[in-house]
């Protein structure tokens, strides 16, 4: 029998949380409320959902503060977290998107887009198919194990970026446009704004350390990676001519 997502809700308004459980219910995942940071942590510590839908204003601890904690805890640094707030600006999103949030969704929202970005994500999060390991410039991933090392060093990527270096380095030295990325590594981004790309193009090059150079912005065309960067990627490197 195939396991329904277990989701779990933090909201301090109960109608909302209502809500959001019946629907999420009613379409096959298992959720379970939390009112605040506190009760938040102790469903994490009893059992890891498969996905967080986290509200940012909350009584105590701010949604915003939970994310960046439990992007940062190794048990809880991998679980998807879809950002819920009344807070819509621009600058919002992306400080959203900054402190370890797959998603953001601005309230008041349809539960229509609600399910439609729960389902998005849980699909990027999937295993990728296993495959040849695929080497460039001594930037190493193995899409078997999940595995990705510079200069035999083991690096630790979230499974976007993954997904989202895994689509680069199967391409290398192409340019894709945020929406080709968006359309090849979301999938389903109906709901998902091309600012979203950049954050995590931001992250990947965070996580990959010396080797970050080598995912190159090409203005007004967009991203690419590629085995000589313009910036050296270690020490031992000559920096190319511009």
């Amino acid at each position: 029998m195939k396991t329904m997502p277990a989701v779990l809700v933090v909201e301090d308004e109960p109608s909302i949380a209502e809500l959001i459980a019946v629907n999420l219910r009613h379409n096959g995942f298992r959720p379970t409320w939390a009112m605040d940071s506190l009760s938040a942590q102790r469903e994490l510590d009893a059992s890891l959902p498969d996905l967080i839908l986290l509200d940012w204003m909350l009584p105590g601890e701010s949604g915003l503060s939970l994310a960046k904690r439990w992007r940062a805890h190794d048990r809880t640094k991998d679980v998807p977290i879809i950002m819920l707030t009344a807070r819509g600006d621009e600058a919002d999103r992306v400080a959203g998107l900054d402190a370890g949030a797959d998603d953001y969704i601005a309230k008041p929202f349809s539960t229509k887009e609600l399910l439609a970005r729960v389902r998005a994500v849980l699909r990027r999060r999937l295993p990728e198919p296993k495959g040849e390991a695929i080497v460039i410039a001594g930037l190493s991933l193995d899409s078997s194990t999940h595995r990705v090392s510079f200069k035999d060093q083991a690096l630790r990527l979230g499974p976007t970026e993954f997904k989202l270096l895994h689509y680069l380095m199967g391409h290398a030295e192409r340019v894709h446009s945020r929406g080709q990325l968006l359309d090849k590594v979301w999938g389903d981004h109906v709901y998902i704004e091309e600012r979203t790309v950049d954050v995590h193009v931001k992250r990947l090059r965070e996580a990959l350390g010396a080797a970050g150079a080598m995912v190159e912005t090409v203005r007004g065309a967009g991203y690419r990676i590629t085995a000589k960067p313009l910036v050296a990627i270690d020490t031992t490197d000559k920096a190319g001519a511009a």
